[in-house]
């Protein structure tokens, strides 16, 4: 008679679980390459606290800054991902919200906080009118969303020539300048408003059945509507979020040097988006996402690029020292792969009357 084989512990059924989420692999890859910051500079990790501001600083400071705007284009991404959509015109948008505060702010030329404000709600609402224009294009209209956020990258940075003329447009106020380079507590105030950000939208996906529809249109639209639910508005919101936190990234990048450079702000971060995306575990084909793994794929990416950075790697040769980290990461999350280190060997229990496998 067999011997039974006893179950594995609790702690041991926590490390499996941990290894079956999709981001786990993120995690390890940021851990590596803080490793290997850390090789170079033990201090690497170091955050000191400015004696006469209080303010924090170190590159840990740092990378939470530039996680800011990766962060928010990356969450609207993934809600547009999961409805088995994609917004190739996040960084277009980044452009035309960075064109408009600035032009607004130059014209106006006072550097009041009521300037600031408007300037924030101006950039805010024509991200908005892109994103509903997107969502009704793809619901309403039907056009496959890869097609109309190209043609929607093409036309926004083109809008945000027509704003600034084509020129690089610069502008002075302080309070504009606080949201991307002020602190709060010691953490840069990027930072804390994208950590607010996702934590309200985390709550309206979770907390309520809009996370279940968006995650049912992805899966299976028909089901989805014979279910009840209207995917258009759902499609028309997602778009319409994902064009909004892009605006506030447009925000964040020019706020931080206070100059939009239409041909240059934004400029490829819908690939850094996606790319959070997708190292963060949610499939391109729509269906279940994790906005906690794109978090996490934000985080990653900024780390990525202050480590080429720090380690001196020519500028010509970044994308593809990038590129092979993200491709070692994505095939550590293909199931096939993944297959190959999480081979269990069926374990059984022999009891007096059965076979129970474990």
């Amino acid at each position: 008679m067999s011997t039974p084989v006893a179950r594995p512990s609790a702690a041991i059924r926590v490390i499996t679980g941990l290894f079956h989420q999709p981001y786990v692999w993120a995690i390890v890859a940021l851990l590596l390459l803080l490793v290997v910051n850390l090789t170079k500079n033990p201090a690497y990790l170091g955050v000191s606290v400015n004696a006469a501001t209080g303010n924090l600083s170190g590159n840990v400071i740092d990378i939470l800054r530039a996680s800011a705007p990766i962060m928010m284009i990356a969450v609207g991404m993934t809600l547009v991902i999961a409805t088995r959509g994609i917004d190739l015109s996040v960084g277009s948008v980044m452009a035309v919200a960075g064109a408009v505060s600035m032009e607004f702010m130059r014209n106006t030329g006072t550097g009041s906080f009521g300037t600031a404000v408007v300037a924030v709600l101006l950039a805010l609402g024509i991200s908005a009118l892109l994103g509903t224009l997107n969502g009704i294009l793809v619901s309403i209209v039907g056009l496959q969303p890869f097609i109309t956020t190209l043609v929607m990258m093409l036309a926004g940075r083109g809008l945000a020539k027509v704003i600034t003329s084509g020129q690089n447009t610069s502008a002075t106020n302080e309070t504009f300048r606080w949201i991307a380079n002020g602190t709060f507590l010691g953490f840069p105030v990027v930072f804390v408003i994208a950590v607010l950000i996702v934590a309200v939208l985390a709550a309206l996906v979770r907390r309520t059945a809009l996370g279940l529809m968006i995650e049912s249109i992805g899966i299976n639209p028909k089901a989805a509507r014979m279910a009840g639910i209207r995917p258009v508005g759902i499609l028309i919101s997602v778009y319409i979020v994902s064009a909004v936190l892009a605006g506030v990234a447009g925000i964040f990048s020019t706020a931080s040097v206070m100059t939009v450079e239409v041909a240059k702000t934004g400029m490829t971060a819908e690939m850094d988006a996606i790319l959070a995306v997708v190292i963060g575990g949610t499939s391109l084909a729509g269906g279940k996402f994790s906005l906690t793994g794109s978090i996490i794929g934000a985080l990653l990416i900024a780390t990525l690029d202050k480590t080429i950075v720090y380690m001196s790697i020519p500028s010509s040769a970044t994308p593809a020292f990038k590129a092979v980290v993200i491709v070692i990461i994505c095939l550590l999350q293909s199931p096939r792969v993944r297959s190959m280190f999480n081979r269990r060997r069926t374990r059984v229990i022999i009891t007096d009357k059965e076979t129970v496998p474990v």
